[in-house]
């Protein structure tokens, strides 16, 4: 069943945070909905402006209502991760989409705040949500790229959402896009997240760049003939804490990419006569499946599902 994310926010807040999956293809979206059926989380399925013109938007739509209608105990909502405001436009007007993600974080202060809240004005006239960004992440995702953090100044919140009129935000507290995040002891930004929370108590907030780039991962790769050097991810231990500071979303699409081609190198390292693309297909599936459940667990989501749906018929 699709819902909003503000639905979903309102059930999770404080209590602990709801995945946010990014996916570009059929086996990516099979194995988000059974690791999520599985460990009986709501969850949320992010199409990146990147994913929509991989192929076609509406491969992507298709295979989403099939698994919605192949795993109808799920619950989750359709977002738009990083859209411009073209794009958002796009996914307002489409019809299938629940939420949508204004990415003008790039701005000047108040140009980012005269876009928002353009873009907030069209989802709220049709029922939508829309999440914004204040303050940057740095690293490169897709059409997103930031030399640098650009943190988020707890001061300046108050005045954005207010004039925005935004239904979640995106904070820039020290995590990066990509799988090179952290260097030595560097750490999550606390402070400035709780003091965020102190500005807009009960405010959804959300946290991009999340992968924690397994280390295990990443090894199996290199051994199967990759050269990912350095990579460091967010210690998923870390979550739960950010949750209970108001996090009620958390964005995680380095990792499953990490899967993917750690599935695929190994096998076509081991069966080097191997041309069936099903079978490594099938592989994914479960492995990303079983991904899934672990980070369900560790973001608290896990076995939230009938709370949640006992919390929507309210």
């Amino acid at each position: 069943m699709i819902v909003t994310t503000k639905e979903l926010f309102q059930h999770a807040y404080g209590k602990y945070a709801i995945g946010a999956y990014n996916i570009n293809n059929l086996e990516q979206c099979e194995g988000l909905f059974q690791g999520n059926v599985r460990s009986e989380a709501p969850f949320i399925i992010q199409i990146s402006k990147g994913a929509r013109s991989y192929t076609h938007k509406a491969y992507l739509e298709a295979i989403i209502k099939a698994a919605n209608e192949i795993h109808p105990e799920a619950i989750f909502a359709v977002h738009l991760d990083h859209g411009d405001e073209k794009t958002c436009y796009d996914c307002i007007d489409s019809g299938f989409y629940s939420s949508v993600m204004i990415d003008a974080s790039s701005f000047p202060y108040e140009e980012n705040i005269a876009i928002t809240k353009r873009v907030v004005e069209r989802a709220h006239a049709k029922g939508l949500v829309v999440e914004a960004e204040l303050g940057q992440l740095k690293g490169v995702e897709e059409d997103v790229a930031a030399a640098e953090h650009v943190y988020t100044k707890p001061e300046e919140v108050v005045d954005f959402v207010t004039k925005t009129g935004c239904d979640s935000l995106a904070c820039a507290i020290g995590t990066s896009h990509g799988a090179f995040k952290f260097s030595g002891d560097q750490k999550l930004r606390y402070d400035i997240l709780e003091e965020v929370q102190k500005q807009i108590p009960g405010f959804p907030l959300v946290m991009h760049g999340s992968s924690s780039v397994p280390q295990g991962e990443v090894a199996r790769i290199n051994a199967a003939g990759g050269e990912i050097k350095g990579a460091k991810g967010v210690d998923a231990t870390q979550f739960l804490g950010a949750a209970k500071r108001g996090v009620t979303k958390i964005n995680i699409d380095t990792d499953g990419r990490l899967v993917w081609t750690r599935v695929h190198r190994e096998f076509f390292r081991d069966q080097p006569a191997g041309f069936d693309l099903r079978i490594p297909g099938k592989i994914f599936i479960k492995e990303y499946a079983d991904f899934i459940y672990e980070k369900n667990c560790l973001l608290g989501a896990a076995g939230q599902l009938e709370s949640v749906k006992a919390f929507l018929k309210k």
